[in-house]
């Protein structure tokens, strides 16, 4: 038992001073959009909704959906990842994905 208690107290020092070598401020460079949204009707709000997230590059690379399909990606969107979308919006972002990735 002392043997164990001295070893955690040895293990939460080094990683205390891990943490006092390594902190600091972190910089993030974002790299800058190369891919832009299809012009399109409901391409504004789909940019103040979706881009957050994902770039149009990974809106494109999706796999073509029907409506019932995108609605429920954009619902689990809501759901499952907290997308602060409006209700209102959901319909113009499903006719924009439907006009721009949809299935024929």
């Amino acid at each position: 038992m002392k043997a164990t208690t001295s070893r955690l107290a040895l293990l939460a020092l080094a990683v205390l001073m891990l943490g006092a070598t390594t902190s600091g401020t972190v910089s993030i460079t974002m790299p800058t959009v190369t891919v832009p949204l299809k012009p399109g009707p409901g391409m504004e709000v789909v940019n103040a909704n979706c881009r957050t997230c994902h770039s149009a590059a990974y809106i494109y690379t999706q796999p073509r959906l029907n409506r019932a399909q995108w609605t429920a990606e954009v619902a689990k969107m809501k759901a499952a990842y907290g997308a602060p979308i409006a209700d209102s919006d959901v319909n113009t972002i499903v006719d924009y994905l439907i006009a721009q990735n949809g299935k024929p």
